[in-house]
């Protein structure tokens, strides 16, 4: 199976509170949201006095199959779609997460990576909670369940204890909870029915699906609480300014059709292609996008240059999970299976290609391949965004330095590596110019090494591993086939 070339997504939260059809409704945002989360999913409901809940490994209408649906009952629910950032990939780690305690029942739904997981667990370890899972979302559950000392807002004083970046959902008996951490690290956003349901999302996109109206962004820090008087707001952190929006929601995760801090993310997407063009003009006869994740800045950069834009690779968008290897016979299968590619766009032609990043660089090296092999003229490479230098701590998938390509070679050795006549990247100027934001109000860790929340990943990564080893041992290996 082709090694990992791009990021993986971490995660994408959804909940609806007010409606005789919560859990369908959810169902049908999760499957907005499906391209942040591929490996698990989940939806807990609740009628007021029980919850219900189903959750399963695969993609969402793989989970939710018959009636599973119809046995989900009340009028709030949340779900989540899960790639797992930290823990195994395991049923036992699907969200939303539940407990029983002498609050009553809470679920929860995660998006994000807490910086500061070991310690907070050791600290409940101590005081005897027993974990069933190995991720970090169990952490929170465990300290909402607390006794309430002295009168304090248990939910409050919870969330300032957290560090790194969260975006929650919190159900209870009577109450649906929506949490965005200080710095704004995850986008979480409020909808509304037109029947005044209020729903929570990761992304817009999600709320266009099910016809429901955008209210507004959850602001970082805040605490937005919806019952039947109503949606409330609590600060939690009233005094912390900076901002740290993980950028590379608009290079690569977020779906184009949706709205991140007032900026849609298809016209930054092309406005990155504009940059790029003005940055890196070169003579080419077509502009190539590599399907999806890089038509927008494609398309920017012909608008922007004059040069041609054109489809030359076709994607198969009923790729789904893989139960066979290819053999020997079919090489490069895994690559192949996705993007096929139309000899006669490219043969004798200047070609440009356009992709979102370059992590290992071995997809992009096999896309240069087969336009060569096709007859084209030369190929020129172009990435509408920075080169990836460093490892993300904050719920995405990056890998360590060592695996990153632009951390360990310069520009002109990973152009020979990729067999290109050229290779260029979007600056970091160029890419904040194109969300029309200030540089300061962005997380660009991966790009620049300046990591918001200070994370030290020698700490607790041989806690965490000796955790993971012995979950996995407790409940078997239940793993299934990633995706291609």
């Amino acid at each position: 199976m082709e090694q990992q070339t791009h990021p993986k997504h971490y995660c994408g939260v959804f909940g609806v509170y007010g409606h005789p059809n919560a859990a369908e409704l959810t169902y049908y945002g999760l499957y907005a949201l499906q391209h942040r989360g591929q490996e698990s999913a989940g939806i807990v409901s609740c009628d007021g006095k029980q919850f219900h809940e189903h959750k399963g490994m695969g993609l969402v209408p793989q989970v939710f199959k018959g009636k599973v649906l119809h046995e989900l009952i009340g009028e709030m629910a949340i779900g989540h779609a899960r790639y797992s950032t930290t823990g195994s990939s395991h049923i036992g780690n699907a969200q939303p997460l539940t407990v029983d305690c002498s609050r009553g029942r809470i679920a929860i739904a995660h998006n994000g990576n807490l910086t500061n997981a070991s310690q907070l667990r050791e600290e409940l370890e101590e005081k005897g909670s027993i974990f069933q899972t190995t991720v970090d979302s169990e952490i929170v559950l465990h300290w909402l369940a607390q006794p309430t000392h002295n009168g304090e807002n248990t939910l409050v004083t919870t969330i300032r204890k957290l560090e790194g970046a969260f975006s929650l959902l919190i159900m209870t008996q009577s109450e649906m909870i929506g949490v965005r951490d200080p710095y704004g690290f995850r986008p979480l956003c409020i909808g509304q029915l037109a029947n005044g349901s209020y729903v929570l999302s990761s992304e817009t996109c999600a709320l266009d699906l099910i016809e429901a109206k955008f209210v507004r962004d959850v602001e970082p820090g805040e605490i937005v609480i919806i019952d039947e008087k109503g949606l409330r707001s609590i600060q939690a952190f009233p005094e912390h300014k900076k901002r740290s929006f993980c950028i590379f929601e608009y290079v690569y995760f977020a779906r184009p059709d949706s709205t991140l801090a007032d900026q849609n993310v298809y016209k930054v997407r092309v406005n990155m292609g504009k940059e790029l063009a003005r940055e890196n003009p070169l003579d080419a006869d077509i502009v190539v996008p590599i399907p999806d994740s890089g038509n927008c800045a494609a398309l920017g950069y012909s608008l922007e240059s004059g040069i041609p834009f054109e489809m030359a690779f076709v994607r198969n968008h009923y790729v789904g999970r893989s139960f066979l290897q290819p053999s020997q016979l079919i090489r490069d299968f895994n690559v192949r299976v996705k993007l096929n590619l139309i000899t006669d766009l490219v043969k004798g032609k200047r070609v440009i290609i356009v992709d979102d990043s370059i992590v290992r660089g071995t997809t992009c090296k096999k896309r240069v391949n087969s336009l060569k092999e096709a007859g084209a003229k030369e190929v020129h490479v172009l990435v509408s965004c920075p080169p990836h230098k460093n490892p993300c701590v904050y719920g995405i998938d990056f890998p360590d330095r060592n695996k990153l390509m632009a951390a360990n070679y310069n520009l002109d050795e990973i152009c020979q590596y990729l067999d290109a006549d050229s290779l260029n990247y979007l600056s970091q100027d160029g890419m904040v110019r194109a969300t029309g934001k200030p540089k300061d109000s962005f997380c660009m860790a991966c790009y620049d090494g300046v990591y918001p929340v200070e994370y030290d990943p020698g700490v607790d990564k041989h806690i965490m591993e000796r955790r993971r080893e012995r979950f996995e041992k407790l409940v078997g290996d239940d793993s299934q086939p990633k995706l291609l």
